[in-house]
Order: C-alpha cells, then structure tokens, then sequence
C-alpha cells in the first residue's frame, strides 16, 4: 500500500522558515519523481514544486522560486521542502506526491504551516 507521511509544519511568523517532510512507503520511491503542492484555506490544490528521481531536476512554482527548495533523500525513502521568507499567503495545508508536476493523486494527510504574527 502506498503511503505518504508529511510533517514538519507550524506556525511561523512572516519571514521565518520551516523545514517540511514526506516519508513514502509501498512503493520504490528512488524511480518515482516527487512533488509538494499546497491548499490555501478556499482554494484549489497549487503545484509548488517537483524534483526527477534521481533529484538531478527540479521545477518551482513562480510564487515560490528562490525561497523554496526541494530535495529528497533516496537512501531515507523521504522528501524535503525547505521554505525561506516565509509570507501570509503560503499558509496553506501542504502535501507531497507522487509524480513530476503532479497535482492530484495519492497524498498523505498533510501538514499544515499558518504564517501569521
């Protein structure tokens, strides 16, 4: 069975940072590329960012590129979402999947991260 465990969100005040992970199981996660999306309170799902297989590619949303950054460890099954200067409109319920862009799909419970002061 193919799971997805995200953790790592908080609340953080404007500017701060977090450090998200996904741990997957059920699958060989080393030959899948991986994303992050998000859900903001009343909105779709948003594609964040992707990262290849082998983590030798990655793509970012423009709203996030240069304060995001995707990685994943194959060794440890799992992967990460560093987020930088942080803002109130990255509040959001974040989630990783399986795939390279992918929105929808399997995802895990996901992990919330509120920015507020």
């Amino acid at each position: 069975e193919v799971q997805l465990v995200e953790s790592g969100g908080g609340l953080v005040q404007p500017g701060g940072s977090l450090r998200l992970s996904c741990e997957a199981s059920g699958f060989t996660f080393s030959n899948n590329d991986m994303s992050w999306v998000r859900q903001a309170p009343g909105k779709g799902l948003e594609w964040v960012s992707s990262i290849s297989s082998s983590g030798g590619a990655v793509a970012y949303a423009d709203s996030v590129r240069g304060r995001f950054t995707i990685s994943r460890s194959n060794h440890e099954n799992t992967l990460y979402l560093q987020l930088r200067s942080l803002n109130t409109e990255d509040t959001a319920m974040y989630y990783c999947t399986i795939g390279w862009r992918e929105v929808t799909g399997v995802r895990g419970q996901g992990t919330q991260v509120t920015v507020s002061s």
